[in-house]
């Protein structure tokens, strides 16, 4: 892919689906809270630092390379 192209597709995955990567994620939070009730501290943090590695896991080969000229 032509780092243009991969350029113009981080701007768009950042943009767009990253928003709505987090609305998602954020939904997912709540219906956790009103199904099982609220979880400790630690299970919540968790939950969500593998939520905000999950999402760029399939990203990464559209972001390696973009920030070089």
């Amino acid at each position: 892919m032509q780092l243009k192209t991969r350029k113009r597709l981080s701007i768009l995955i950042l943009v767009v689906l990253m928003p709505l990567y987090v609305v998602v994620a954020v939904t997912l939070m709540n219906w956790m809270d009103a199904r099982f009730g609220r979880q400790p501290f630690w299970v919540e943090l968790l939950i969500y630092v593998v939520l905000g590695v999950l999402w760029a896991l399939p990203f990464k080969a559209v972001f390696r390379g973009v920030g070089k000229g």
